[in-house]
């Protein structure tokens, strides 16, 4: 009898730690989301790309991503090329704790119908500097 008894003591100390353990709180909402938009137009320009996007409503939105954002290991921006097939360029905007943390472009090769050509006239240095985030307009 004592030795039923000391093995019930016994494994009680073993469960005791695992009911425990689960009284941890789970969350479930992450801090990072994204919003995922769908590319219309790209316009390489000389300090970066001018994306023009679909919003809601089908009204087109402009994005000015710098080309200095694709550089470094902790960098704000991917290019990534699609491989051949039905997939439309996209544009995903990551947000962390509700402040713009990073862009991810998925772009066709340059003889897509997406890309287009700015004119060597236009001027629009003054949207490429200083720029910090992208905020989506919908």
């Amino acid at each position: 009898m004592k030795k039923f008894f000391l093995s019930l003591i016994l494994i009680s100390f073993c469960l005791v730690p695992a009911v425990f353990a689960q009284q941890t709180t789970v969350t479930t909402e992450s801090e990072i989301y994204y919003v995922n938009v769908t590319i219309n137009r790209v316009y390489p320009y000389r300090m970066g790309y001018v994306i023009l996007y679909q919003g809601s409503n089908y009204l087109t939105h402009e994005a000015y991503i710098p080309f200095d954002w694709f550089d470094g290991t902790d960098s704000k921006a991917e290019l990534i090329t699609l491989r051949p097939g039905r997939e439309w360029p996209s544009m995903s905007v990551y947000y962390l704790r509700g402040e713009f943390h990073h862009v991810k472009l998925r772009l066709r090769e340059r003889s897509h119908q997406t890309w287009g050509l700015m004119p060597p006239w236009v001027d629009i240095d003054h949207y490429f500097i200083g720029v910090e985030e992208i905020w989506l307009q919908f």
